[in-house]
Formats: C-alpha cells, sequence, structure tokens
C-alpha cells in the first residue's frame, strides 16, 4: 500500500463511526475540480507512511476506534489493498472503500469476498459529460455504470455522491443522475470547496440556491437525498 497520508481521528469520514482515514497515492482520473491533486498528479514527492505506522496506530486505538476509512487518490489502484483490508479486520476494524468505481473487477472481489463493511462511491455527472468530470477526453463509462449497478444489489452498506461545481454541472445532470439512482437510500450533493491545488483554475462552488435546485431534482427520484457540507 502506497499511503501518503493520515487523519488521526474523524467523526465525518465513516457514517456513525469514529474512525481513521488513510490517503493512497495515485490516481486513475484527473478531474478539474479535484482537492487532492498533490495525492494524483504529485504523489511521488510526497513521503510515503508504512503500513506498519498504521496497524501500530489501530492496535493503540483499540476501543476508541470503530472503523478506518481508505481514501484517496484511488484505492483500488493499490494491488495489495485486500490484505491490507484483511489486517484491519484482524484487528477488530470495520472499513470503509471510497471509490471512483472505475476498478470495477478488483471492487467486484472485495465485495464478493466479504472484505468491505461500507462503501462511498464518487457519480462525477450524468454518463454523457463523465469523462468531462473525470478529465478523460475518451472515457469508458462501462466500469461505472456497472460498479452502481453491483452496489445497489449487493446488500452492503454504501452511498453515493458528487460534488457540485458551478461552471461543470448543470440541472440536467442531476435529472439524469436522480433517475440513474432511483431508489437509492444514500446519496448526497456536496459543494466544491477549492482547496487551492485544484488541476483546473477558476472553478467555483454553486450559490446555495443552486444548490437547493439541484437536490429538489434528485429528490424526486430518491427521496432521502441531502447535501452534506
Amino acid at each position: 500500500m502506497i499511503i501518503k497520508g493520515i487523519q488521526k481521528v474523524t467523526l465525518l469520514d465513516f457514517p456513525g463511526r469514529v474512525a481513521c482515514t488513510v490517503f493512497t497515492g495515485g490516481c486513475n482520473f484527473r478531474c478539474p475540480f479535484c482537492q487532492n491533486s498533490e495525492l494524483v498528479i504529485g504523489s511521488a514527492s510526497i513521503p510515503s507512511i508504512s503500513v506498519e505506522d498504521v496497524f501500530d496506530l489501530l492496535k493503540k486505538r483499540r476501543g476508541l476506534l470503530d472503523g478506518i476509512c481508505i481514501s484517496g487518490g484511488e484505492p483500488l489502484l493499490q494491488s495489495d489493498i485486500e490484505s491490507f483490508i484483511d489486517e484491519c479486520h484482524n484487528l477488530g476494524y470495520l472499513v470503509k472503500l471510497d471509490t471512483n468505481g472505475y476498478e470495477y473487477e478488483r471492487l467486484a472481489a472485495l465485495i464478493s469476498n466479504g472484505k468491505l463493511d461500507y462503501v462511498a462511491m464518487d457519480i462525477k455527472s450524468s454518463p454523457e459529460r463523465y469523462g468531462v468530470l473525470a478529465g478523460m477526453p475518451d472515457f469508458n463509462i462501462e466500469p461505472i455504470l456497472k460498479s452502481v449497478e453491483l452496489l445497489k444489489a449487493c446488500g452492503i452498506e454504501h452511498e453515493f455522491r458528487t460534488t457540485v461545481v458551478h461552471e461543470l454541472h448543470s440541472a440536467d445532470d442531476f435529472e439524469y443522475i436522480g433517475r440513474w439512482l432511483k431508489g437509492e437510500k444514500h446519496y448526497f450533493l456536496q459543494k466544491f470547496v477549492d482547496s487551492g491545488e485544484i488541476l483546473q483554475p477558476n472553478l467555483s462552488a454553486p450559490s446555495d440556491e443552486t444548490m437547493n435546485e439541484y437536490l429538489r431534482i434528485v429528490q424526486r427520484y430518491i427521496p432521502d437525498a441531502e447535501k452534506r457540507m
């Protein structure tokens, strides 16, 4: 595992759990609004954290933490992620995965083997515009479609979420997303925040009014959809 960062405690990343979050280096997307761009294109220059140090932290915090969130970057690019998850489970922790869903085969294997307790998958946009939001002109939407259907049917706790960018999203996108995810329980809209290290300059957050408009659109299909700040 190439681990480039760790948040030792979080009440937000793993719903209903006190957790820590590790951030893996490298990603197969180049989202123009990515807030962790240093993990996407500059991870080689960031010192790595050994898995032994992560496990030492988990051992010391038994009884204080419930779980670990594996985020990125894109964690499913890590060839040894399954053995890392196994050790987290051996130490008594629940495991949440944050993913863009593009590595469908690896996601399916982890779910089939009972390795994941919670999955959060990013939904970038409507399928027709996915490549623009993923920063990949020749984008193959098929793995994303398969990952969405997998999570809908798998029976493990999961959520879908979209980071909303004023310049990159429209009401039509959320009309499609609402129909695409119809019947799901957990879907969140989260407002873009400029971390100062995004890949494309001059992007901005939508207004509260626009966020509410998009939320009303998706709630026609996903009544429990929420905004997450």
